[in-house]
């Protein structure tokens, strides 16, 4: 990417440095040796959208550490431009530990305190003209989970309006937040200003109160959205636009780390807005992309090509992306 071009996909939030353990179906007390990986759900879905070949750039702050260095030359290396990475001074790198106990819905150990620098966003951080040029804005719910940043991704928010594609990823850590109360408001002061929602039905009934997908979609669009998509694990996708609704069926895969699983999706559902894919098609490929990723041990690392997910929909006797 030269640093004249024009991005197609800006992310906005979290990252972090993902250590895997070594060793499955254990304990993070007993595990003996970790992998590193490059992570953070916005991050990720930057490095996913990049192996499609769009022109990204994450909006984050890291600390004044060596992980802060490797992560500017993780990204790099993804393709994912690191000129809007900023640095806390004060502040540490996050590190974030992953027990593959039970592989599926791993747990994570996240070592955020006392804040994590890329919530530390302030409006002297945000790169104002990109915020209104970029064909794709992507945010998240752990972005508005306390201040500096809050304030700071709400009026990103503002200034944008509804113009292009504005995605909100519901994103919902319990840990960062002091209870569902807060979560549901922030939310649901988003909801009015993107275009379109993505969450697990956990993050839904954060959201909007339900775990019912049908009934979850159904009150995210009334937020105006152009889209609204409901993870429902070993039950597939639900995609819903004012149009109508459309239920994908799970691709049978053999969980290996379901961790970064929702990032690949993202990556794929900012593709399908751009190249303006119909709402099926983008929760079909979505779909396989997640599948492909829980079937790695990595996130940033693991996130598919176009060909590795024509290969995957094929074997599965599915349309290719």
């Amino acid at each position: 990417m030269t640093a004249s071009a024009p991005l197609d996909v800006l992310t906005v939030g979290r990252v972090g440095v993902d250590l895997y353990p070594e060793q499955s179906g254990v304990p993070l007390e007993q595990v003996t040796s970790f992998a590193r990986s490059l992570g953070g759900t916005a991050t990720n879905v930057a490095v996913a959208a990049a192996r499609w070949g769009l022109r990204t750039a994450v909006l984050t702050k890291v600390g004044p550490d060596p992980f802060g260095r490797y992560v500017r030359k993780a990204l790099t290396g993804f393709g994912v431009s690191a000129d809007h990475v900023g640095t806390s001074s004060e502040l540490l790198t996050p590190v974030v530990f992953c027990a593959l106990d039970p592989p599926d819905d791993p747990p994570l150990l996240f070592y955020r305190l006392p804040q994590a620098p890329d919530t530390t966003i302030t409006d002297e951080d945000v790169p104002w003209q990109v915020i209104d040029t970029v064909s794709l804005l992507w945010v998240t719910g752990t972005g508005v989970s306390v201040e500096p940043a809050r304030s700071t991704q709400h009026e990103i928010l503002r200034r944008r309006g509804r113009r292009g594609q504005v995605v909100l990823d519901l994103d919902w850590r319990p840990m960062f937040w002091p209870s569902v109360a807060d979560g549901r408001r922030e939310l649901a002061a988003m909801l009015d200003l993107v275009t379109v929602a993505v969450g697990n039905l956990d993050e839904v009934e954060v959201a909007v109160g339900t775990r019912d997908p049908y009934a979850a979609a159904s009150l995210l669009l009334e937020h105006g959205l152009q889209m609204a998509v409901v993870k429902m694990g070993a039950t597939g996708v639900l995609v819903a636009t004012q149009e109508g609704t459309h239920v994908v069926p799970p691709l049978p895969v053999e969980v290996v780390c379901g961790l970064g699983a929702g990032d690949a999706f993202g990556g794929a559902l900012a593709h399908g807005l751009l190249a303006g894919w119909d709402p099926l098609r983008i929760a079909q490929v979505a779909n396989a992309a997640g599948a492909y990723v829980a079937g790695q041990l990595a996130c940033a690392n693991a996130m598919p090509t176009p060909n590795q997910l024509d290969a995957l929909l094929a074997s599965a006797g599915s349309a290719g992306p």
